[in-house]
């Protein structure tokens, strides 16, 4: 019978666990998921204002733009801030930017100015004219509105003031009713970007000196509907208090956004029920509690999602998917900690428990390494890799909470079936593999500098790799415009002939899946419509998929940040593992996960892919899966340490002893990266492709680089 206080530790995880459950179960039954625009469709624009430009003055142009958003008819706008001088514009549904860029980039001072006389400031009457001092600027502009023309035809356009404007407005009609009508200067302009618009003349009833007393006024002339629908818009909503520049510009279809959605879900389906057949052939029963226990971690982390309101992406659903393949790993290591204590002690419940406490430092510790890397991509990336970035974040923590609290409360439930029958738990024997390895006398150690050549020339492949091939950056990194099209005829050479015909020479055109993907310098709607056309036209019919701008400024602040981002995790990797383990062991790892960083990067150089933002994100989840492996192998190292022996006879046995759950958590992961490649196209086929790259240099790199390095300074020590 187990202690008082062991039972009322059951209790307290098993109504943790109930709670934790029906609150996601409650949360997935109301709540409904906010899908990014690269999932659900439609566009999304970055712009940016000058440097000089105050926190408060974002504020105020990003309030004008959502009120010309609004004008757009887009269901479901977002605005957003992003840092101090960007401001991200989500319209989702819209597929043509153009006009959207047009309205929204305009960099619309709209200013109020008394026409002096003739000038050279041409207007929309076909005249020029001479302008005074602004008088108002668009900031005492409330409304302005069409409607028809009451007295003949045609319409005119309304506009009501706010604050101080009326009186301004009635002192500049005052002084321009004083010329004789007819006369230029008894007319007052509206200028947009020091281009007049409208420039209305002061009616004839207005006497000199006494202006137009009120708090709205209309601008009258031949307008047809659109024309005055059009000076109304720029009116009522063109008073940006800073200028602001498209630095980038995102436009994906529904149907890639669908496709995407449905190639996840089969890929965590499929890659999920792969693993859990795993499992149960591996563990037997427990095996089973942990399949179990994994749907209810999938369930918790999606809940999570919905309940914080996080946007869903492409990347930040890759790395759902990936995150229920790595919440094996804590399952693998209380699992493989309970079949040593049980060959030990021979009684099942304690061994259980044993293997829990026993592996809680090895899970805390890989867990945290890879929150490390989440956490940095939440706080140096942008747009949807800071997705992936939380999406990651609070898979690791669901993992947790699966691992440490739902799969002890399931084992508990079937403990009193597994203590008759041991041999259905799975938990009764090391396994063949293990026992194999430990008791053949396998010292792998005896020449570690033989392991460090070999790993050093898998090091020179990957670097002759970026020397030869050079690695190929995305628009994220370099700025310019990429689109992708579907089309049943892809003819390079021919799209390639009709882009140079059409003023782009220097386009970049590769096959891509079932269509292709042309990339070129920064561009603006009005180049990238043509670039579609003359693709349309060498194609004989394609259609968009996205369409994707980055500015030349943003493409080197991104470089920057990845930079910044690879160098501080290595530095907080390294800081970390000093602190728990010993600044050697911690060493060690820095120099495997480096080596790993640069076999990736060298290997998407062999293959000539491009290295994107959802590139990044990958990269920066092998390096927490490199420490993690390795942290694990290094846990093992301090515990057997305390029985004394050489170092190298330490560093094999922890090697040998782990490596069965390194190989199993590995085909978990394997089965639904797999999944996700199979499945996949396009940046979910190169995620995948990378992480698989990145799961076979973490786990070789182990063994490979950070023992041999490890045993090298304890030498020297």
């Amino acid at each position: 019978m187990p202690r008082p206080s062991a039972r009322r530790a059951l209790l307290v995880r098993g109504l943790l666990s109930l709670g934790v459950l029906a609150a996601s179960t409650f949360t997935l039954l109301t709540v409904q998921p906010r899908l990014g625009l690269d999932l659900r469709g439609g566009t999304q624009v970055v712009l940016e204002t000058p440097p000089e430009a105050t926190a408060d003055a974002t504020d105020r142009a990003m309030e004008v733009l959502r009120r010309r958003v609004d004008e757009l008819g887009v269901t479901e706008p977002v605005l957003a801030r992003s840092g101090s001088h960007r401001i991200v514009v989500e319209l989702p549904g819209l597929q043509d930017p153009t006009e959207a860029i047009e309205v929204l980039g305009r960099t619309a001072q709209l200013q109020v100015r008394p026409v002096t006389g003739p000038g050279d400031v041409p207007t929309p009457d076909g005249d020029t004219v001479g302008l005074g001092e602004v008088v108002l600027t668009g900031e005492g502009i409330a409304d302005a509105r069409a409607t028809p023309n009451a007295q003949g035809v045609g319409y005119v356009v309304g506009v009501d003031f706010r604050g101080d404007a009326p009186s301004a407005w009635q002192r500049v009609t005052a002084e321009a009713a004083c010329s004789p009508p007819g006369d230029l200067g008894r007319r007052v302009a509206f200028v947009l970007d020091d281009e007049v618009v409208s420039a209305p003349q002061v009616d004839g009833t207005v006497a000199c000196g006494t202006g137009m007393i009120g708090g709205s006024t209309q601008i009258t002339g031949r307008f047809s509907q659109a024309e005055a629908d059009e000076l109304a818009l720029v009116i009522r909503s063109g008073a940006l208090p800073v200028p602001v520049e498209v630095v980038e510009q995102r436009t994906v279809g529904p149907t890639l956004g669908a496709e995407a959605i449905e190639a996840s879900a089969r890929a965590a389906v499929i890659g999920v029920a792969l693993t859990g057949l795993f499992l149960v052939f591996a563990y037997r029963l427990a095996g089973l509690v942990a399949v179990l226990a994994l749907v209810g971690y999938a369930a918790v982390a999606y809940a999570a999602l919905l309940a914080i309101g996080a946007t869903l992406t492409l990347p930040g659903l890759a790395g759902f998917v990936l995150a229920i393949g790595m919440a094996v790993d804590a399952n693998v290591l209380v699992f493989e900690r309970s079949r040593e204590e049980y060959a030990r002690r021979r009684r099942l419940p304690r061994s259980v428990d044993q293997g829990f406490r026993g592996a809680l430092s090895a899970v805390a510790d890989s867990n945290i390494t890879t929150l490390l890397a989440a956490g940095l991509l939440f706080w140096l990336a942008t747009g949807p890799v800071k997705g992936f970035g939380v999406t990651l974040s609070v898979g690791v923590l669901a993992s947790l909470f699966s691992a440490l609290v739902l799969t002890r409360a399931l084992l508990h439930l079937v403990m009193p079936l597994l203590e008759k029958k041991p041999g259905w738990s799975g938990l009764h024997t090391l396994g063949r593999v293990r026992t194999w390895l430990t008791t053949r006398g396998i010292r792998l150690y005896r020449r570690p500098r033989r392991w460090l050549l070999a790993a050093g020339a898998v090091l020179l492949v990957a670097v002759a790799g970026l020397l030869v091939r050079g690695l190929e950056l995305g628009v994220e990194f370099t700025g310019g415009r990429a689109m992708e099209f579907a089309t049943a005829s892809a003819d390079v050479g021919r799209v390639r002939a009709e882009l140079a015909t059409a003023g782009f020479g220097d386009a970049v055109v590769v096959t891509s899946g079932d269509g292709l993907s042309v990339r070129t310098g920064p561009i603006d709607s009005a180049a990238a419509v043509r670039v579609g056309e003359a693709v349309d036209r060498a194609t004989g019919g394609a259609e968009q998929l996205s369409n994707e701008l980055i500015g030349p400024s943003l493409g080197d602040e991104l470089r920057r940040n990845a930079l910044i981002a690879l160098a501080v995790a290595v530095a907080a990797q390294l800081a970390y593992l000093a602190y728990r383990f010993d600044w050697r062991l911690g060493l060690a790892t820095v120099v495997a996960l480096v080596t790993d960083v640069v076999v990736l990067v060298g290997a998407f150089a062999w293959l000539g892919k491009t290295a994107d933002a959802v590139f990044l994100a990958a990269l920066l989840t092998v390096i927490g899966y490199s420490v993690n492996d390795s942290v694990v192998v290094f846990d093992r190292v301090r515990e057997l340490r305390r029985a004394g022996g050489p170092f190298p006879d330490v560093m094999s046995s922890a090697v040998l002893q782990t490596l069965p759950r390194t190989v199993n958590t590995g085909i978990g992961v394997l089965f639904v990266l797999a999944a996700l490649l199979v499945l996949g196209d396009g940046s979910l086929a190169d995620f995948a492709t990378a992480l698989l790259i990145g799961l076979v240099a973490g786990t070789a790199s182990t063994v490979l680089t950070a023992a041999p390095v490890a045993i090298v300074l304890e030498e020297r020590r």
